[in-house]
């Protein structure tokens, strides 16, 4: 996958976390708004770095999900 791609993926979920943030933090009032998007927009960045890093928090379970452990000394 390229910069440009991973750059665009983790900047959604920056954004979909600040929007969240956003609207909880609006519930009480405009300035819990602005900080509830900050600290969203920070979560959502957060999340999406340790996704899309090789040996991120998911790398794991995404293994484990597919089922398919190649021991590549067996193969070979």
């Amino acid at each position: 996958m390229g910069r440009i791609r991973n750059a665009v993926d983790r900047a959604k979920y920056a954004a979909v976390g600040a929007a969240v943030g956003a609207a909880v933090g609006g519930v009480w009032s405009r300035n819990a708004a602005s900080t509830g998007g900050a600290l969203g927009g920070l979560a959502g960045a957060t999340l999406a770095e340790l996704k899309s890093g090789a040996g991120g928090v998911f790398a794991d379970a995404e293994e484990e999900a597919d089922g398919e452990d190649v021991d590549v000394d067996a193969a070979a």
